[in-house]
């Protein structure tokens, strides 16, 4: 018996008409220029669907997409392909980084020629752009879309909706009802895929954004407000929070006491190390009145809201909690990020590390492991998870971040393959797309990464990348090296 390819001419690509039987024959039934066909072969296949790996297969890709998957005995090669000899490696679905910024970078050339070149390296195949200038976005997406530019799949929100004066820019000031439907219906108006709210937002502001994005059918997401509590946030239809932004707070045995004082105006005559002083003794109460009750309830929350938490460990690692034991001064990453960029990294470092004491580095590392701790919690209950960087803040290395942010997961308490579907599947049923991405099936674009080892076995391996297919297209270690140098060029010269 035999198992028949077909190729018709009944559509501009390849129909592929599989029978059940145990060899190929490919024949073509028109004279049409045949189709190339990417071939990975005698591969383990980790679908991220959650399914066992599939030793010894063979992925038959055309058009972008997967035409075949099949056990490597029962697949005959088109003699047409580009064969990719697997054997010994690993595939998984291509990455999401489901925080990034794109526009942080030098503008406009720092997301062309710094940024991208170091997330397709690091196998990210996926962003969501969270707050940016849409001045460059929007033609960089459509530079992608078309073909003229190697880079990931971006959706983005634009600028962001902030209160006054606003915490970053490009950022539209929201203290009312009218300004929140007017500039939610520009951002609408010019392409955004979803609307990015901020921490300095005042509750008024915040509950008539969400009025208004309710109406008009668009998510929202970002930080909860700091006037805003997590629970509200969720019950207001927030779709993701991010950085874990009152999640502790919200853990707290007195919640509406800690957020009274958060707000207590400090005295003119105070000086900065008074005003540290008092930040600190917030930030040790937020500990001391830890609630585990309290933390499962609002997970309770999130769970019934399905509000999706996407964490950014390496953020706060890095930047929220810093302590010397993550000192990034001889990282050999730092020859990546242009000088200019650099510069304002070191001075935002410096800043958090003066003159702090061996007391409050205590402090920072129990914030980061008590963070660490609800990501857990929050995952052995149900609640969504995915994962982000916020790529460019300092320290937070475009690309490579990602895969410390899946070794920080794991040390949260997630297994390697529920971290795994937390930067594959997870975004893909977030964005509305997992029917043609986020997994390695059958029909779904071929957006995947071929690594060395297992990331079963230690998630660190997800870092051992033999190539990147991006839409079928075949990156090899050259290419992705070739990425690297580019970026490191760049960036010796800006």
């Amino acid at each position: 018996m035999t198992r028949l390819l077909s190729r018709t001419c009944s559509g501009p690509g390849l129909s592929w008409a599989l029978f059940p039987f145990s060899t190929i024959i490919l024949l073509s039934s028109c004279s049409k220029p045949i189709r190339p066909v990417l071939a990975i072969t005698h591969v383990t296949v980790i679908d991220a669907t959650g399914s066992a790996p599939q030793p010894d297969m063979t992925l038959l890709i055309t058009d972008q997409r997967i035409a075949a998957i099949a056990p490597s005995k029962s697949i005959r090669i088109p003699p047409n392909a580009q064969i990719v000899d697997a054997s010994g490696k690993f595939l998984i679905p291509g990455l999401a980084d489901m925080h990034v910024h794109l526009t942080g970078a030098t503008e406009p050339a720092g997301s062309r020629e710094f940024i991208i070149p170091l997330l397709l390296a690091n196998g990210i195949t996926t962003v969501r752009d969270m707050g940016g200038y849409l001045e460059s976005l929007i033609p960089l997406r459509k530079e992608i879309e078309q073909g003229k530019r190697l880079g990931p799949q971006i959706t983005f929100a634009g600028p962001y909706l902030d209160g006054s004066p606003p915490s970053f820019q490009p950022s539209f000031v929201v203290t009312n009802a009218v300004e929140a439907s007017e500039d939610v219906h520009t951002l609408i108006q010019r392409g955004v895929d979803f609307i990015k709210v901020q921490s300095i937002l005042s509750r008024d502001a915040y509950f008539a954004i969400a009025n208004v994005c309710r109406r008009e059918h668009i998510t929202f997401v970002g930080h909860v407000p700091d006037r805003v509590t997590a629970a509200e946030a969720s019950d207001a239809g927030q779709k993701s929070i991010e950085h874990l932004t009152c999640a502790l707070r919200a853990c707290s045995k007195d919640e509406p006491r800690l957020m009274r004082e958060q707000f207590v105006s400090t005295p003119k005559k105070k000086s900065r190390a008074q005003s540290r002083a008092r930040q600190l003794a917030w930030q040790r109460e937020l500990l001391s009145h830890y609630s585990e009750k309290a933390a499962d309830e609002l997970i309770a929350k999130f769970v019934q809201n399905q509000t999706w938490q996407v964490p950014t460990l390496i953020l706060l690692r890095n930047n929220a909690f810093p302590t010397p034991e993550n000192d990034p001064a001889n990282d050999s990453r730092r020859k990546y990020v242009p000088h200019q960029f650099l510069e304002t990294w070191q001075k935002t470092h410096q800043a958090q590390m003066k003159s702090a004491t061996p007391r409050e580095f205590a402090l920072r590392a129990a914030l980061m492991e008590k963070s660490m701790h609800l990501v857990g919690k929050m995952q052995s209950a149900g609640v969504h998870l995915m994962a982000g960087t916020d790529t460019t803040a300092p320290f937070v290395f475009p690309g490579s971040s990602l895969h410390e942010e899946l070794a920080l997961l794991v040390q949260s308490g997630l297994t390697p393959m529920q971290v795994l579907q937390a930067a594959t599947k997870n975004p893909a049923e977030f964005l509305g797309k997992l029917q043609n991405q986020g997994t390695i099936e059958q029909g779904k674009f071929a957006d995947l990464l071929l690594l060395d080892a297992n990331p079963l076995d230690n998630i660190h391996n997800t870092q051992k990348i033999r190539a990147v297919i991006l839409r079928g297209k075949l990156l090899d270690r050259n290419a992705l090296d070739g990425l690297l140098s580019s970026a490191a060029k760049f960036a010796s010269a800006n």
